[in-house]
């Protein structure tokens, strides 16, 4: 990812841009199909027909039934390295259904099989290898897709996204669906088998509205054919730009899984003995069970229910070097609260939101028992629906709380625009609560322009208490307005206005009592002809400034300029160009003790980055930088290589040093982190995921190892290691013991479904 990707992904614009359109030919119907999408008309007679399946299909790859040849083969189109260029290795996908599931078929030829790439056989780990893909919007509501992909060698790959790409593109989540493959002399093959239960989907008249797209990525050529022809400005993750496609005869069955686990282990921590002069460890017995139980309400609304909810087989977090006055935010890896989480989206600006699931059963990092929740998401009439209650134990530090989310959201004016709400509790059994609420609207003006409007606001009992509450000062206010595409003049312009009290503690927040302006303005080419560039951005600026309420005084600002360029062997250059101004009203206290006095600081950085290609075998990316920083300065270089050793195989490793020096003061720092991971992979069952960190601001070092057997979807054996350790034993009196903690898990889960 570039530098200029990473920042996108973290600036207001990346979570409040929303569906945009676009026209393009499509083979299997008339051109007007794609543009009945951008207009309020429905009319089915311009929709793609996938057939019912005449016979059966026996799912071993090679999709050679009499019932596949009722379903032509989908016209592809090339979306990279050149749009529309000259495929060059011949593919035929096919869809089709029964009552019960969706099928996806591919023949993917090619003219020398020898170089086709298996690099992994870990399940969701897409390693460069040659893969096929479908994406289907089930709702037909052109922002939440479900994505399915596999390799040539079976190995499945499932992810939900949300707001139309633009959103979170959630890689955590699993759900139940089959594919088999096979290989010969001419090319590979492969086929799907989706339960409709797995998708959701609305009928009306008989008859299941949704969109679907497909593609084939040729890893050695970085050569992607996409169905239908997506121009490149735009992401093919999109849902709103899917083929519209309609269905008949769908069983609307609806089954209920039911998935108890038995977890058993040991866990050894450092604490001091009796005396208080030296640390021991102190090992403690689990022994837990407990359920989940999934029902498909209607076929567009799945609850889900969960009793001692359990996460012992989550990976670690990745350690981070915090060099900002800003919390540092952590991504939800936990898979129960991955279902459509893309339903509980509510974005304020940057990582902030109003709804942050990691708030739920986690205190400073460290776990708090769930005793259990519910979770009903999906959609009633028009309207998409996301609920969610959890209930908490009490512990050392904390009441019992009960946790409550409500999400409702519907499109207005037109296919493009919804408004919504959320409303999110936190009530402690101390009598402790704070409420918050947020009301959203994202409009298509024209053509690629929307604007975005926010407002949320929270109650908190301690502010109650002091009859310190204002409706204005609890609240904050957010709009956005912004051009949707990556090709040719774009812009994004916002403002944000949060007051001294707003705190949604069931949410994340970095900054209180201030306003902010944004812009962007951005200019993308994609040349012509056989040169070696697929994209050409000369022109990226951005900058912000955020300014006290109290005071009206700038706490801090920025301005970037980029320069990136894409090769169409998939290789990626960014360079920037920044100036940062910072006003401390007190001092930053920053790793080896090092202390920023307050005062107002002005600082350039220049920074850049390089990704090789991803089809390749052993790859990398590279990012350095050089800037004053504050009253000093800092250098940054990291690397982050990744090699296939063999399909059972990859190593990866990453390295980020920051060296940052104080000359006048005489103070500085070396803050390392090492990150190094290996993927071992027997067959597409059993994978071992070994996970290794240290960093020596924290002092700390850590291993998480996780060995799965996945019997199928639903019934997994899982055997858990982890082992921290104290890098520097002597900071404190007594030494600390060179290991900190160590647990051995084991996790059986089983799902009945009936």
């Amino acid at each position: 990812m570039s530098i200029h990707e990473k920042f996108f992904s973290l600036k207001w614009w990346r979570h409040s841009l929303v569906a945009a359109t676009v026209v393009a030919p499509m083979a299997a119907g008339p051109l007007s199909a794609q543009q009945e999408r951008q207009g309020a008309a429905d009319d089915v007679t311009e929709r793609m027909l996938l057939v019912a399946l005449q016979g059966t299909i026996v799912l071993d790859g090679w999709s050679d039934e009499p019932g596949w040849q009722a379903a032509a083969p989908l016209p592809m189109t090339m979306y990279e390295p050149t749009f529309q260029g000259g495929l060059t290795e011949r593919t035929e996908i096919r869809i089709t259904h029964d009552r019960e599931y969706l099928y996806v078929a591919g023949r993917f030829f090619d003219s020398d099989p020898t170089r086709i790439r298996v690099n992994s056989l870990y399940r969701d780990r897409a390693s460069g290898d040659d893969a096929f893909a479908v994406l289907i919007d089930p709702f037909d509501d052109n922002d939440t897709g479900l994505w399915f992909w596999t390799n040539p060698a079976g190995v499945r790959g499932d992810a939900i996204i949300s707001g139309d790409a633009q959103g979170s593109i959630n890689g955590n989540w699993n759900t139940h669906w089959d594919v088999a493959t096979v290989r010969d002399d001419e090319g590979w093959f492969a086929e799907m088998r989706i339960p409709f239960t797995s998708l959701g989907f609305q009928a009306r008249d008989g008859l299941v509205r949704m969109a679907v797209s497909v593609q084939r990525y040729i890893a050695r050529k970085n050569e992607r054919q996409i169905f239908p022809a997506i121009p490149p400005e735009f992401s093919y993750l999109r849902p709103s730009l899917a083929r519209d496609a309609v269905l008949a005869d769908v069983d609307t069955h609806t089954p209920v899984y039911a998935t108890p686990y038995l977890l058993s282990g040991v866990a050894h921590n450092a604490e001091l003995d009796a005396l208080d002069d030296q640390y021991v460890l102190e090992g403690e017995d689990t022994r837990e069970a407990g359920l989940d139980v999934k029902y498909n309400v209607t076929p567009n609304l799945t609850a889900d229910f969960t009793v001692n909810t359990d996460f012992a087989q989550v990976e670690a977090d990745d350690q981070q070097v915090n060099l900002s006055r800003f919390s540092l935010f952590f991504p939800e890896k936990r898979q129960f609260f991955q279902e459509r989480s893309g339903s509980f989206d509510f974005f304020t600006g940057g990582s902030t939101r109003l709804f942050h699931s990691r708030r739920i059963g986690l205190h400073e990092g460290e776990p708090i028992r769930i005793l259990g929740g519910a979770r009903l998401v999906g959609r009633v009439g028009d309207w998409d629906l996301g609920f969610l209650d959890m209930q908490t134990a009490r512990s050392d530090e904390l009441p019992s709380e009960n946790f409550g989310v409500l999400r409702l959201r519907r499109r207005v004016f037109n296919q493009y625009s919804t408004a919504g709400g959320m409303v999110t509790s936190r009530i402690g059994d101390d009598g402790s609560y704070n409420v918050a609420y947020g009301l959203d609207g994202s409009f298509r003006i024209a053509g690629d322009d929307y604007l975005t409007v926010k407002w949320a606001q929270s109650f908190d009992d301690s502010i109650i208490a002091s009859d310190a509450f204002g409706f204005t000062t609890s609240g904050l206010v957010h709009v956005t307005l912004n051009r949707v595409r990556n090709r040719g003049f774009t812009y994004g312009l916002s403002g944000r206005w949060s007051g001294r009290d707003y705190r949604p503690e069931m949410g994340f927040v970095t900054r209180r009592d201030f306003s902010d302006f944004s812009y962007s303005f951005s200019y993308f080419h994609y040349p012509t002809g056989d040169g070696p560039f697929r994209r050409i951005d000369p022109f990226q600026l951005f900058g912000s400034v955020a300014i006290r309420n109290s005071d009206g005084s700038v706490e801090s600002a920025f301005m970037e300029h980029d320069f990136d360029l894409q090769w169409k062997s998939g290789a990626s250059l960014g360079l920037d160009l920044e100036l940062y101004y910072e006003d401390l009203r007190q001092p930053l206290l920053l790793p080896g003790e090092s202390r920023v006095p307050a005062g107002s600081y002005r600082f350039p950085r220049f920074e850049g980055d390089y990704s090789t290609g991803r089809g390749n075998l052993v790859r990398a990316g590279f990012n350095w930088g050089i800037q004053k920083f504050y009253d000093g300065w800092r250098a940054n270089v990291g690397v982050g290589p990744v090699w296939n050793a063999s399909r059972f195989l990859e190593l990866s490793a990453g390295y980020q040093v920051n060296i940052v020096r104080f000359p006048d003061r005489n103070e500085g720092f070396d803050a390392h982190l090492l990150r190094l991971r290996s993927r071992v992979s027997l067959n597409t069952k059993l994978s071992v995921n070994a996970f290794v960190q240290f960093s020596n601001t924290a002092d700390y070092g850590s291993a998480n190892v996780r060995f799965r057997y996945n019997f199928r979807e639903g019934n997994d054996l899982w055997v858990v290691y982890n082992h921290g350790i104290n890098l520097d034993r002597q900071r404190t009196d007594p030494f600390l013991p060179l290991t900190n903690d160590r647990t051995m898990m084991v996790k059986y889960t089983h799902t009945f479904v009936r």
